[in-house]
């Protein structure tokens, strides 16, 4: 193990087709006031909505509604949030859906009774946090970025044209989280393909870096062949109950500090993917998938050995019959075979980009990388062959 650690995650999780029985119990823990912060609607499409304020009800809760958080949420959505906090005098925050609402809800407990502007504050200057937060719990219903076992939160600014992350201090976990694999049936396919590039992407930019025989790695490559072959079957089969919860176990493992143990981490595709939401507002993992390709092809020369082994142990390349060059071309090429297997979008074009904007986006993408730094002007290169 290359780097010392401490690990701690606080989070309690339920996890199965009962796991909603657990809510009225969890609720004994908080007070009456309640901040239900959902998407949207499509809760109320599969009935969810109903037994979650139904439960609330029995409990005695009284209920405040925040309702149609974007699948990019916005800071206007979180101040507007806060504001329901402090009038309301809220003792948790309830987010029922995916990983935009609970990163949202994130976002509102940590703004709340800030001190200044949360924004500058925290997603700017990156201040540790000083002041009450508002605990938070989750019903998962879409799975993808990890957000209901991990401190993240990555919030649209829109008047700066910035989508920034920040990850906090692990009292901001959600308290609990509430995992049933069938809340995501009724997903659409393009979400559901999106969801499963952003665990991808989350664990590949934790395995690209450093080239150490790390447990960790062994951790990564294990979550990947799951995901790649559960997926497959839930393209077959959306309602496949074991696929289905191996994609939403994988997704929570891929991101909630476990497969970053020990490692340097990368997270550049994140960082330019972030700023062709902020301009295109286009779902996160596509924008992952687009992004991901050109950038490998970058900087695949800088860590040969890793992507030999990523060829190797997870995509089966028998690379014993190749050069390290051609086995790292073989598995970019493969990685691009599962995108389209996938049947995410090629292209920015494709999602709402323009040439106008790639300039935009490169200058304000921060640069970065492990094997290999980008700078803005290499970002631009890599925006240009997405296009």
């Amino acid at each position: 193990m290359k780097f010392d650690f401490e690990y701690y995650n606080p989070t309690k999780i339920y996890f199965g087709k009962t796991a909603i029985d657990n809510l009225a119990d969890e609720l004994e823990n908080y007070g009456k006031n309640i901040l239900l912060v959902y998407g949207k609607g499509a809760i109320k499409s599969i009935g969810l909505y109903d037994k979650v304020t139904e439960i609330l009800k029995q409990s005695g809760k009284s209920v405040v509604e925040l309702a149609g958080i974007k699948s990019n949420p916005t800071y206007r959505q979180v101040l507007r949030g806060a504001d329901l906090v402090r009038k309301n005098n809220i003792d948790l925050i309830l987010a029922v859906g995916g990983g935009s609402v609970i990163d949202c809800s994130k976002a509102i407990s940590v703004s709340a009774y800030c001190e200044g502007d949360p924004w500058e504050k925290y997603w700017e200057n990156f201040e540790p946090l000083s002041n009450k937060t508002v605990p938070v719990a989750s019903i998962l219903t879409m799975t993808g970025t990890a957000s209901e076992m991990n401190a993240g939160s990555v919030i649209t600014n829109e008047e700066k044209m910035i989508k920034g992350g920040r990850v906090f201090t692990p009292n901001v976990n959600p308290k609990f989280s509430i995992l049933n694999p069938e809340y995501t049936y009724s997903v659409p396919k393009y979400q559901m393909v999106s969801g499963v590039f952003d665990i991808m992407s989350h664990l590949m930019e934790q395995y690209f870096s450093g080239d150490d025989d790390n447990t960790t790695d062994y951790v990564i490559e294990g979550v990947m062949e799951c995901l790649i072959n559960s997926v497959r079957k839930a393209l077959v089969n959306p309602q496949d109950y074991e696929a289905r919860s191996n994609i939403m176990w994988c997704a929570t493992l891929g991101l909630n500090s476990v497969t970053g143990l020990s490692k340097e981490q990368d997270w550049e595709v994140h960082n330019i993917e972030h700023q062709v939401g902020a301009y295109t507002d286009c779902a996160h993992g596509v924008g992952l998938a687009i992004v991901s390709i050109p950038y490998y092809k970058h900087i695949y020369k800088n860590g040969l050995d890793k992507f030999v082994r990523f060829a190797k142990k997870v995509w089966s390349v028998d690379v014993e019959s190749m050069t390290k060059e051609e086995a790292a071309l073989k598995v970019i090429e493969k990685l691009s075979d599962f995108i389209k297997e996938l049947g995410i979008p090629k292209s920015l074009r494709e999602v709402g980009a323009t040439e106008e904007m790639l300039t935009k986006i490169a200058n304000s993408t921060v640069p970065g990388g492990t094997y290999k730094h980008v700078d803005n002007d290499e970002i631009l290169e890599i925006l240009k062959e997405c296009y």
